[in-house]
């Protein structure tokens, strides 16, 4: 009996764990029988009950699902070809009847697919690329303008008015594409272009005029800067040019007064005694004219020796003044070694 027992509470167990199922708030659930589903949705969260191992709990994500799309080339109404990516939010509203139309997640998602991919297609074939990526409400600084853009793009970008802009595309997007779900029991809440890009063979077009444009910026930037340059320092070579004429004119000033100075100091000295300024004169003249090799062809009785011939035997040359009375004195000594 107690085995008999055992196996009965074990069978119960089976039993009522097959039969029993929970639900959480997150969740929706069908009851699938023979691979079809019965009853009502059961959307509630708790403990629920259904008939053992011949009824199946299928279970739906309640919450906000994401849809990635892949990146597709697209041309744009100008004829520009452009890669779009594309993400998406949805939902499921209704899961018997996405369970009849796509069955499961990856079904909704093939789906979405299909029907995102072709409104995205068909909006953005028929939208100027100009549309897509600027926003209606988008100010344009002609500053910044200026700046970055050539005459010709500054024009467009000026005077070109946006119709549509980003955000409306989005929405229309989202208008078209949400129309289509109901019928699978989904619910299209949002739809955003996540990138907008050039194609490869396209890319390497625009970065090739974007160096170029920058390159003319830039030497258009160094050609101001060399003008500046130049006016520096052509300004500053003119302030230097009136700062040394003004020394070297008040150094001249300076010097004229000096030697005009000395030059009456000298004539004030020299006019005290004229035979001493003289004899001075002459023996400064030996120093620099009578050299180490120096030959000098002149007679004794020249001038040039007058003081020469008045040195006595003994070493020492007395320079004799005559008075103004006619008297003869001894003048300075002057030793000759």
């Amino acid at each position: 009996m107690k085995y008999v027992i055992a196996v009965i509470v074990f069978l119960a167990v089976v039993v009522l764990w097959s039969a029993s199922y929970k639900t959480d708030p997150t969740e929706q659930v069908i009851i699938i029988q023979f691979g079809k589903p019965v009853g009502e949705v059961v959307s509630e969260p708790g403990l629920h009950f259904k008939l053992p191992f011949i009824q199946e709990a299928r279970r739906f994500d309640r919450r906000l699902l994401a849809w990635d799309g892949d990146p597709n080339q697209i041309p744009t109404r100008g004829r520009e070809f452009i890669s779009v990516d594309t993400t998406a939010r949805w939902r499921i509203v209704d899961p018997l009847l996405f369970l009849k139309s796509v069955r499961d997640e990856s079904g909704a998602q093939s789906r979405l697919d299909d029907i995102i991919d072709s409104v995205v297609r068909d909006n953005i074939s028929s939208t100027d690329l100009v549309e897509i990526v600027r926003s209606k409400s988008w100010h344009v600084d002609p500053d910044d303008i200026d700046r970055i853009a050539t005459a010709d793009e500054t024009e467009d970008l000026l005077t070109k008015k946006v119709e549509v802009g980003r955000e409306q595309l989005e929405d229309n997007i989202l208008e078209e594409a949400a129309k289509l779900m109901p019928q699978y029991g989904i619910e299209l809440v949002d739809v955003r272009i996540k990138r907008l890009n050039y194609v490869p063979s396209v890319q390497q077009q625009v970065f090739q005029r974007m160096i170029s444009e920058r390159e003319r910026i830039a030497q258009q930037f160094r050609s101001e800067g060399e003008g500046r340059s130049s006016e520096i320092l052509g300004q500053t070579e003119r302030e230097k040019a009136e700062i040394l004429s003004e020394a070297n004119r008040k150094a001249e000033v300076i010097r004229g007064t000096a030697e005009a100075e000395a030059t009456r100091t000298y004539n004030e000295a020299y006019a005290k005694d004229p035979e001493f300024f003289a004899f001075y004169r002459t023996i400064e003249s030996y120093s620099q004219s009578i050299g180490k090799g120096t030959v000098l062809v002149i007679g004794t009785d020249s001038d040039y020796f007058r003081y020469l011939r008045r040195v006595k035997p003994e070493g020492v040359d007395f320079l004799e003044k005559k008075t103004t009375g006619g008297d003869e004195k001894a003048g300075d000594a002057v030793t000759n070694e």
